[in-house]
C-alpha cells in the first residue's frame, strides 16, 4: 500500500454531511484552547461518533474499516508489534498475508506511526482503519503478560539461591522496586486487572505453585512456578496488609490498596495455612470504575419499577439473597447510591466495607475488639439515620435488632444466605425471630445469580441437546422449537471461553398483606403456596430461560445456576 496522505479530519466529515459547520468551528476552536484531539472533541461534546469518524476516514482513503469485535485475532502476529509501540502509534497488527502485514490504525493519516511501523515490521504494510476504543481494549486484552510473570518467578528462584528469605531485601526499605517479588507481584496485579479478574488466588501444591484469576466467575490458570517461591510472596503480601508475618499456623485478614494504570484498587487479603504453605486469595475492588446504578444490573424493567417503589417507603426491611458471589453487594450498594440525598443520612454496618461511598457513613464491623454487627447496630440507631444497611443477618439478635428498627421508622437494608425469595422468611423464622416481627417488618426479599454472558464476538446459532431441550419445556412448553439459540465458540475477545461479562438473574417476593399473614400463621405450606402464587413466571429459573431465549446466555449456563436453587 503507498503511503498515507495527511488530511483534514474535520473537512471530511462535513463533505460526508456527518458534521455541521457550526460544529466543526466550535471543534477547532475548544482544540486551538486546549490542545487536545479533535476527534475526541467532536465525540465528546456528541457531535458525531467513534465509529462515524472511522468509517468516514476509511470511506476518504479508500480502505477497509475493520471492526475488531467481529474479527479474530491471532496472538502470536498482534504481538510482532511490541506493545509500547502498540499503544503509541494506536496500532495493531491483524494479519498475515504474501503481499505483507494488515495493520489496523486507529489514525492511518498518522505519517510518522506509519513510517515507524514500516521500519520496525520490515515488511510492506496494508493499513486499515480500527475504532480506537475497540483497538485499546484488545491490546489490554491480548498483550497479557504470562511470559513476563513467568520469567519474574524464574528470576525470584534464582534470587532466592537455597530457599532464604532476606527480610531486609523484603522489607520497606530503599530500592524496594527492584526486588524480584515485587516486580512479579506488580506484573500479576496488572495483568489480573488488565483481564478483569476480580480475584487472585496464590496456591503453594506439593512441588508447583499455582497463581489463578478468577474471571466472570470462572478460575483461569495463570502461570505455575516453583514451589519455593511461594513463601517469599506470601511474606511480601503481608507485609503490605501489615499482617503477622511470624505467624504461619493461623488464617489472617488484611487488606492494602495499590495504583494500577490510574485505577485505585482495594485488595482484601486472605491467608489459611494449608498442607504445602500459606494459600493466599486476594479480592480486587476497583475504587475508581464507580458504583453500577440499579438500571444496570440487570433487573427486568417492571421488576425494577416495584423494587425503586419499595425503596422509598420510609421504613421497612428489605433482604437481598443468594450465595457467596452472586452480586448481592452490587444490588445493594446501587440501592444505596439512588438513595444517597442531602436529606437522607445513610449508615452502612458491613464486614469488610468493600466500596468507599461518599456521603455514607461506613462502618467496619472487627470481632477482635468485640464490634460486632449488632453493637454497631444499636450505636447506628442512635445517630438519627434513614436508612441502614447491615452487610449481613448473621445471627438472631442482628436480625431482630434490624427489624425493630425497619418498624420504628427505618429503612433497613441487608442480606442473607438463601436458596430464594420464597424460603427467606422461613429462614428468619427458623433463627428465632418471632412471626409477627417478619410479617410486619419485611418488606421485599429479592433473590438473585450471576449468568455468564455469551461473547457477542464468537456468537453463533446453537442446536439444542435432547436433555436442554426437555429442561426448557418446563418453562416454554411447547415453543421450545420457536426460539433461536446461541453459544459462543471461543475467541480472541473471551480468550477462548466463548463468554464475555456477566448479568444478574432475579426474582422478588413482595411481602403483601396476604403474604405477611400467611408468614405469621403456624403454617408454612400455605405460606408457601400464597408466594409461589405471587411468584408464578417471575422466577429465578424464568428470568434466566428467557435471556437463553433473547441469545445473551446459553442453556447449560441458565440450567447451572438454576440447580444452585434447585438442590
Amino acid at each position: 500500500m503507498a503511503r498515507p496522505e495527511k488530511i483534514r479530519l474535520g473537512e471530511i466529515l462535513l463533505q460526508q454531511k456527518l458534521l455541521s459547520l457550526e460544529q466543526l468551528e466550535s471543534g477547532l476552536s475548544e482544540q486551538k484552547r486546549t490542545g487536545r484531539k479533535l476527534g475526541k472533541i467532536f465525540v465528546e461534546n456528541g457531535f458525531t461518533t467513534d465509529e462515524a469518524i472511522s468509517g468516514a476516514l476509511a470511506k476518504q482513503l479508500g480502505i477497509r474499516y475493520i471492526h475488531l469485535k467481529q474479527y479474530h485475532l491471532k496472538a502470536e502476529t498482534v504481538w510482532l508489534i511490541p506493545e509500547i509501540q502498540a499503544r503509541r502509534f494506536r496500532a495493531i497488527a491483524i494479519d498475515i498475508h504474501d503481499d505483507g502485514i494488515l495493520i489496523g490504525m486507529a489514525d492511518p493519516t498518522d505519517l510518522f506511526a506509519y513510517d515507524e511501523l514500516a521500519r520496525l515490521l520490515k515488511r510492506d504494510l496494508t493499513v486499515a482503519v480500527v475504532n480506537e476504543n475497540e483497538l485499546l481494549q484488545m491490546i489490554d486484552r491480548l498483550y497479557r503478560r504470562t511470559n513476563q510473570i513467568t520469567g519474574l518467578a524464574r528470576e525470584l528462584e534464582q534470587d532466592l539461591g537455597d530457599g532464604t528469605i532476606d527480610f531486609g531485601t523484603l522489607g520497606t526499605g530503599g530500592g524496594l522496586e527492584d526486588a524480584p517479588v515485587v516486580k512479579l507481584l506488580q506484573s500479576v496485579f496488572d495483568d489480573a486487572t488488565q483481564v478483569g479478574a476480580s480475584d487472585i488466588h496464590i496456591e503453594p501444591q506439593e512441588r508447583r505453585l499455582h497463581i489463578r484469576f478468577r474471571i466472570d466467575g470462572v478460575l483461569h490458570l495463570q502461570t505455575e512456578a516453583d514451589i519455593k517461591i511461594a513463601p517469599s510472596l506470601a511474606l511480601r503480601l503481608k507485609l503490605m496488609s501489615e499482617l503477622d508475618i511470624s505467624e504461619k499456623r493461623l488464617p489472617q485478614d488484611g487488606r492494602f490498596a495499590i495504583k494500577v494504570k490510574q485505577q485505585q484498587i482495594d485488595v482484601r487479603m486472605s491467608t489459611m495455612p494449608t498442607q504445602y504453605g500459606e494459600s493466599v486469595v486476594m479480592r480486587l475492588l476497583n475504587q475508581s470504575g464507580g458504583i453500577l446504578n440499579l438500571n444496570a444490573i440487570g433487573m427486568p424493567k417492571q421488576m425494577l419499577k416495584r423494587f425503586r417503589a419499595i425503596l422509598q417507603r420510609p421504613s421497612g426491611l428489605v433482604l437481598v439473597t443468594g450465595p457467596t458471589g452472586s452480586g448481592k453487594t452490587t444490588t445493594l450498594y446501587g440501592a444505596l447510591s439512588e438513595l444517597n440525598t442531602l436529606e437522607r443520612k445513610l449508615i452502612t454496618v458491613e464486614d469488610p466495607v468493600e466500596y468507599r461511598l461518599p456521603g455514607i457513613n461506613q462502618v467496619q464491623v472487627n470481632d477482635k475488639i468485640e464490634l460486632t454487627f449488632s453493637r454497631v447496630l444499636r450505636s447506628a440507631l442512635r445517630q438519627d439515620p434513614d436508612v441502614v444497611l447491615v452487610g449481613e443477618m448473621r445471627d438472631q439478635e442482628t436480625a431482630q435488632i434490624g427489624m425493630r428498627a425497619a418498624m420504628t421508622g427505618h429503612l433497613v437494608l441487608s442480606t442473607l444466605h438463601t436458596n430464594d425469595a420464597i424460603s427467606t422468611p422461613i429462614r428468619l423464622l427458623d433463627m428465632g425471630v418471632p412471626g409477627y416481627m417478619v410479617a410486619s417488618s419485611l418488606q421485599a426479599v429479592v433473590a438473585q445469580r450471576l449468568v455468564r454472558l455469551i461473547c457477542q464476538s464468537c456468537s453463533e446459532n446453537y442446536i439444542l441437546q435432547v436433555n436442554e431441550a426437555e429442561w426448557l419445556k418446563a418453562e416454554l412448553k411447547e415453543t421450545v422449537k420457536d426460539h433461536r439459540y446461541a453459544h459462543g465458540r471461543g475467541c480472541t475477545h473471551c480468550n477462548g471461553t466463548g463468554f464475555r461479562g456477566r448479568m444478574g438473574v432475579y426474582e422478588m417476593l413482595e411481602i403483601t398483606k396476604e403474604v405477611a399473614d400467611a408468614a405469621n400463621s403456624d403454617n408454612p405450606a400455605l405460606f408457601m403456596q400464597i408466594a409461589e402464587n405471587q411468584l408464578a413466571g417471575q422466577t429465578l429459573r424464568r428470568h434466566a430461560v428467557t435471556l437463553v431465549t433473547e441469545g445473551k446466555t446459553t442453556v447449560g449456563e441458565a440450567m447451572r445456576i438454576s440447580s444452585q436453587f434447585e438442590e
